[in-house]
């Protein structure tokens, strides 16, 4: 079972405007699915429209979450608003078999249960994920770096030996 399961049914689709919000324990749950040091808020505002036998989820997922800088480790607050287009398809309908190349309107298709229901939840939790970038830096990562001995890739490579030489010719 998903951390922020809402489920759909294709036959009762709202009509209008659907708000999904995570509860507290739905974003502490999320923030340890995806090792982050918390999830403050998660929302979602999508529109249903039927695409023949597919569902189309049309909107913006937003969230508020604090993770850790890829370099310092410093609690690093980050803010995501995404546009959101998934496409929930009947079960058979994505080809899971050999390697193909998908168009853009083919990324984010998700299979229905032979019902007709769609974990639209679950689904914000993975584009979430996707979001979420794991070598985002803080304001301290360059001091981090040095302190590590880490040096810039361009102050010790080797057209900075070069350049060195350059500058010693008469």
């Amino acid at each position: 079972m998903s951390e922020f399961s809402r489920l759909f049914d294709l036959r009762h689709l709202p009509a209008g405007a659907v708000e999904l919000e995570a509860s507290a324990q739905e974003c502490a749950a999320l923030a340890a699915r995806f090792d982050l040091v918390r999830v403050d808020a998660l929302t979602a505002s999508l529109r249903f429209e039927t695409e023949g036998s597919a569902v189309l989820a049309k909107g913006r997922l937003k969230a508020a979450i604090v993770q850790s800088c890829a370099v310092s480790g410093e609690d690093l607050p980050v803010a995501i608003d995404e546009p959101l287009a998934l496409r929930f398809v009947p079960p058979g309908k994505t080809d899971g078999g050999d390697e193909i190349e998908l168009d853009e309107a083919e990324l984010d298709e998700i299979e229905m249960s032979p019902q007709g229901a769609f974990d639209l939840g679950e689904a914000l939790a993975q584009s979430l994920a996707l979001a979420i970038d794991p070598y985002a830096v803080g304001p301290s990562a360059e001091e981090a770096r040095r302190k590590a001995g880490i040096v810039d890739q361009e102050a010790s490579g080797p057209f900075a030996a070069l350049a060195a030489l350059k500058g010693k010719q008469p």
